[in-house]
């Protein structure tokens, strides 16, 4: 079956979160966040390198809607339930729909990060992934100096399955750095 045939709800929820899918005009909440959390995003993510205007980013969220049409990578939204305050961005990437197997990727508003909200967010995504849409893997990839992204999976249950040594440049081109592979498969997925 085509992916694009496939039933991907735009919106998912957890007991504090909504999880949806971006719409045109979420460019400029998501670009707030970058720009509160900019220091701490820099290190990791190729897109906080520079600071991105809200038109750059407003593309992005447009870009990340038909994707997520299309089925080439599911991104979520991450919002308070009870304030509709913006806290990050989450969701599939790296998808391959014909084990299927999933990557999710994550990053979250430096102003709400402490509360367990991305933690929350990511778990939803991985029953999500191995319930819902049939998974037979989930994967979270991050830098093994990334020790803040590294603890959402070790926290959830996630198997470090192997340290890949010199395995990529850092986002600033500087340094090679070793990436962190962390995997779930069905079978695990007890808690």
């Amino acid at each position: 079956m085509n992916p694009v045939m496939l039933e991907v709800p735009n919106k998912i929820e957890t007991e504090r979160l909504l999880l949806r899918m971006p719409l045109p005009g979420d460019g400029r909440v998501v670009n707030e966040a970058i720009t509160a959390s900019h220091s701490e995003l820099k290190p990791w993510l190729g897109f906080a390198q520079n600071l991105p205007s809200v038109e750059d980013t407003e593309t992005n969220t447009r870009e990340a809607h038909a994707n997520f049409i299309t089925r080439k990578a599911l991104r979520y939204l991450v919002f308070c339930k009870k304030t509709n305050q913006f806290i990050g961005s989450t969701g599939f990437h790296n998808i391959d729909w014909d084990i299927p197997k999933f990557e999710i990727g994550y990053w979250i508003d430096t102003r709400m990060s402490g509360k367990g909200y991305m933690k929350e967010a990511v778990w939803r995504l991985t029953e999500f992934a191995l319930n819902d849409l049939k998974g037979k893997r989930v994967e979270i990839r991050c830098e093994s100096e990334n020790l803040r992204s590294r603890r959402i999976p070790e926290q959830l249950g996630y198997e470090l399955e192997g340290m890949l040594k010199n395995d990529e440049l850092s986002v600033d081109g500087k340094r090679v750095t070793d990436t962190c592979i962390y995997g779930m498969v069905k079978e695990e997925n007890k808690r």
